[in-house]
């Protein structure tokens, strides 16, 4: 998960601090040495590394920290504001042309960075926001780009124009913007050719297509696992046709996060969304300060109510956590709640967002994949055994662990933690503050007990 080591490693040098009724220089120094290493390591610019350093020690040496009753705390609080002025202080959207004027997206990119998928997922977005997007396959290049266009445009319900027989993509964007002037469109995004690398033909048809219509927004999107990479991408996309914004794709994966750190200080551009999975509803406006507060340890809970708004039918979640706080839930009730969860992105991706993290997994084991093994095993239930797991004898367990592809081993730990859970969750309150909070996420709270997964 993006972020997770260099998060550990800060965590480390904080732990440290706050051990230390009074800090001295030599002490912030020394912990700041660990952060610029840990930074570096997590691949951002040995130039913003530099500066951030700079920064919070100006802040951190001063009389008012090393003098106070919990400088350590006051270390990691200057640490953490000075990550959002890094990554740009405050969230930007897309600008959007109001009422029926049509804004002009230009999608750009290398080849592979996941263009293609994220202007769907924008139209998707914008879509459900009011707006009525085209989307405009400009990438007459790469073999079945339009049609894999198409195919995400129609998952979307989100139409997709482009020009048979025609090999010119400024061609296409002028005759797209003549159909969505006569459609009603308010929204073009233009998804234009990448290449393996950056060449003088690329940028050169970017400009042309800029110069033939009217483009509102240039958005660069960047492979977040290429690293230092994407930063160097997104300064020669800057610097050679101009860009507006960023998308990151595929922050979700095995990355060290340092692209997210560097590129607002190396262009001056914002990240106007992230990638945090393949699905098509796997983009989270980013936030500077959530994610400086990932980055810490600190959790993301506003995030994660997001997506429980966005995700979990809340009335099923007030139906939910009633059945938990009775324990009257069944497995039936269990299968909802892991399909929830994994609506949600899965339980890594539930947990990232929780304060305290690391002390939460040190007391439980997830495994997403092992999802797929539970669910397996509830499915290999007559409805009558999920609805009352108490008939759930050796026999029929035996025929479960079969049924599931399992040893009858894990059908018993399944069923025992399900148990332990159902009397745990009787004691416990919903997880959050709020009506509305607890209806969508007190059932959630389920599943952060003992998991059986």
């Amino acid at each position: 998960m993006a972020f997770e080591s260099l998060s550990d490693k800060l965590q480390n040098v904080f732990k440290n601090l706050r051990g230390k009724g009074r800090l001295t220089e030599a002490d912030v120094k020394a912990a700041l040495r660990e952060v610029k290493m840990a930074l570096l390591e997590a691949d951002v610019s040995f130039k913003v590394v530099k500066q951030f350093i700079h920064s919070v020690q100006e802040r951190a040496v001063g009389e008012d920290v090393l003098g106070s009753l919990t400088p350590g705390q006051m270390v990691i609080k200057i640490v953490h504001e000075e990550l959002i002025a890094l990554m740009g202080s405050e969230t930007t959207e897309l600008a959007l042309k109001p009422g029926g004027e049509i804004t002009v997206i230009l999608m750009t990119g290398l080849q592979g960075a996941g263009k293609t998928t994220t202007a769907a997922k924008i139209a998707g977005k914008l879509k459900a926001k009011g707006r009525k997007p085209l989307l405009v396959a400009c990438d007459v290049y790469r073999p079945a780009a339009v049609e894999q266009l198409r195919i995400n445009g129609a998952k979307q319900e989100v139409p997709v124009f482009s020009l048979e027989g025609s090999q010119s993509p400024v061609e296409i964007a002028e005759a797209a913007m003549a159909h969505a002037a006569g459609n009603g469109f308010n929204v073009v995004i233009i998804d234009t050719a990448g290449r393996l690398h950056i060449d003088e033909d690329m940028m050169q048809e970017l400009r042309d297509i800029r110069a033939a219509v009217p483009v509102d927004q240039s958005i660069l999107v960047v492979d977040a696992m290429t690293g230092q990479d994407a930063v160097n991408v997104a300064e020669s996309f800057q610097n050679k046709v101009g860009i507006d914004g960023v998308i990151l794709t595929k922050l979700d994966g095995d990355t060290r996060g340092g692209a997210a750190l560097s590129i607002r200080a190396v262009t001056g551009r914002p990240i106007l969304y992230v990638g945090m999975g393949e699905k098509l509803s796997d983009l989270e406006q980013f936030h500077p300060d959530r994610m400086a507060s990932r980055i810490l340890g600190m959790g993301d809970v506003l995030s994660l109510i997001e997506k429980a708004e966005l995700e979990v039918d809340e009335a099923k979640a007030r139906e939910m956590s009633q059945k938990l706080r009775k324990a009257e839930f069944d497995f039936n009730d269990f299968l909802e709640q892991m399909r929830q969860i994994k609506k949600m992105g899965g339980m890594n991706s539930i947990l990232g967002m929780m304060p305290g993290i690391p002390q939460m997994k040190g007391d439980m084991n997830v495994d997403d994949s092992a999802m797929d093994r539970v669910e397996a095993i509830i499915l290999s239930m007559t409805k009558e055994e999920r609805a009352n797991p108490s008939i759930l004898n050796p026999s029929r367990k035996q025929r479960i662990a079969k049924g599931a592809g399992v040893n009858i081993s894990e059908v018993n730990r399944i069923v025992k933690q399900f148990d332990q859970m159902k009397k745990m969750m009787k004691q416990l309150p919903g997880m959050m503050g709020g009506k509305k909070r607890r209806g969508m996420l007190g059932g959630l709270g389920g599943m952060f007990g003992k998991l059986p997964f």
